[in-house]
């Protein structure tokens, strides 16, 4: 590993690959424009994304997440599927001063326990169901005032819009995109593959 930074003309850490267990805790899809999503106890998850969720597809607009391309403009889909960590909702929750935050006012479709620093989980990591369904981790999920109000319809609270933004910066989970189809359900054992990590100097 040390040879190969070397290459570069500096010391690069090369990170090896880590394989790691979770388990999911639930799932939900999203009908609408609506943010929130409705809690399901499986789903057969097609190449597309979740059958039926607002965020199935190939393609995609291009919103304000991708600033280099022109609004509106057909993009590849890098967000089929939207995950979070029930132990980080808990740190959002506790932040904010509230009793819960449950995945679904935030849009979630699938929650995961078992994973630290689950938003911090690096793009390319795999996430492999008992049914062979895999999916592929994307980017990391910036909060949003749309998911705040929708958290303050459900807990109340003042301005707790702009609180979440604070609050939950680096602990809003990730998305992903399906790598292999196949069901997928609540409580399912995950393997979770992590690629070599490197951090290129530019």
């Amino acid at each position: 590993m040390a040879d190969e930074g070397r290459r570069f003309g500096t010391e690069i850490a090369i990170a090896p690959v880590i394989k790691r267990k979770a388990r999911a805790v639930s799932l939900a899809v999203g009908q609408g424009e609506e943010i929130a999503t409705r809690r399901v106890e499986a789903i057969e998850l097609t190449l597309e994304g979740i059958p039926g969720d607002r965020h199935a597809g190939f393609v995609r607009p291009a919103d304000v997440r991708v600033p280099w391309f022109k609004r509106g403009d057909p993009i590849h889909n890098e967000r089929q599927l939207s995950i979070v960590s029930i132990e980080e909702l808990a740190e959002i929750a506790a932040a904010l001063g509230i009793a819960e935050v449950e995945p679904e006012w935030l849009g979630a479709n699938l929650a995961v326990a078992g994973l630290p620093a689950f938003s911090m989980i690096p793009r390319g990591t795999r996430l492999f169901f008992p049914s062979g369904a895999a999916l592929a981790i994307t980017d990391q999920n910036a909060p949003c005032r749309i998911a705040g109000a929708e958290l303050a319809r459900h807990q109340g609270g003042e301005r707790l819009d702009f609180r979440f933004v604070e609050v939950s910066r680096r602990l809003r989970g990730v998305v992903a995109t399906v790598d292999k189809a196949g069901r997928i359900a609540a409580g399912d054992a995950l393997d979770v593959r992590v690629p070599e990590q490197w951090v290129w100097p530019g």
